[in-house]
C-alpha cells in the first residue's frame, strides 16, 4: 500500500510487532507446491513461506520496490522476481495452487480486474490466501474514511482506506472458505479493519 520504497518497511516497523508477522506466519504456513505473491512490495512475506514450495514466485509493479525485493529474495534460491502489475499478470491459466495478496487490494487500479486475473492462474481448487484492510462495518468509522480517503490516496501514493474489499472478493467467482476480521495494529485508525482468510477457485 504504501509505495515509498525507503520508507516502506519502517512505516510497516511497529505493526509487525504488533501482530502482523504473526498473522502473517500462520497464513503462509498452509502454501504448498506453485506459489504466487501479487504486490510483494520489499518481500516482508518472504521469511515466512515454507522451504518446501515448488515454486515461488513474487510479482510487484514499482520498480523501486522491485530493487529491494529483488536483494530480499536472493536469500531464497527458489524465489523468482516479476515486474509486472496484478492487472495483468504474464502467467498461463491455471499456473498456481495458491496466490497470495498482502494490503494490495486497496491499491491497485483496477481491483476487480486484478481479482479477475488471480482466479485464472489459480489451478482449479487452487486457494487465494489474504490479509486485507477494508471498509469499516462502523459506520462512523466508515464515514470518516470515505471523508479522508482523497487526502489519505495521495499520502498513501494510492492506497485507498475505505476500498470494499471484503464486498469485492464475496461477490467473485472465488468461493470464500474463511473470512476472519481482524484489527491492524500500530496502524492509523482509518486502515486498521482487516479481513484475514482464503477462499478456492
Amino acid at each position: 500500500m504504501i509505495a515509498q520504497a525507503p520508507i516502506y518497511d519502517a512505516f510497516f516497523w511497529t505493526a509487525e510487532r504488533l501482530g502482523m508477522a504473526r498473522r502473517r506466519r500462520r497464513l503462509l504456513a498452509e502454501t504448498s507446491g506453485r506459489v504466487l505473491e501479487i504486490g510483494a512490495g520489499t518481500g516482508l512475506n518472504l521469511d515466512f513461506y515454507p522451504e518446501s514450495l515448488d515454486r515461488l514466485v513474487l510479482t510487484e509493479p514499482d520498480p523501486a520496490m522491485v530493487s529491494r525485493l529483488t536483494r530480499r529474495a536472493a536469500r531464497r534460491p527458489d524465489a523468482e522476481v516479476v515486474e509486472a502489475g496484478a492487472e495483468a499478470l504474464p502467467f498461463e491459466d491455471a499456473s498456481f495452487d495458491y496466490v497470495v495478496s498482502t494490503m494490495v487490494l486497496c491499491t491497485v487500479p483496477d481491483p476487480a480486474a486484478c481479482v479477475a486475473e488471480i482466479e485464472r492462474v489459480l489451478r482449479p481448487g487452487g486457494r487465494l490466501l489474504f490479509i486485507e484492510h477494508v471498509r469499516a462495518d462502523r459506520r462512523g468509522l466508515a464515514r470518516r474514511q470515505d471523508r479522508l480517503d482523497p487526502v489519505w490516496t495521495k499520502m498513501a501514493l494510492g492506497c485507498h482506506c475505505n476500498r470494499p474489499t471484503q464486498a469485492l472478493l464475496e461477490d467473485s467467482e472465488l468461493t470464500i472458505e474463511r473470512l476472519e476480521p481482524a484489527v491492524w495494529y500500530g496502524m492509523p485508525r482509518l486502515i486498521r479493519p482487516l479481513v484475514v482468510g482464503n477462499a478456492t477457485s
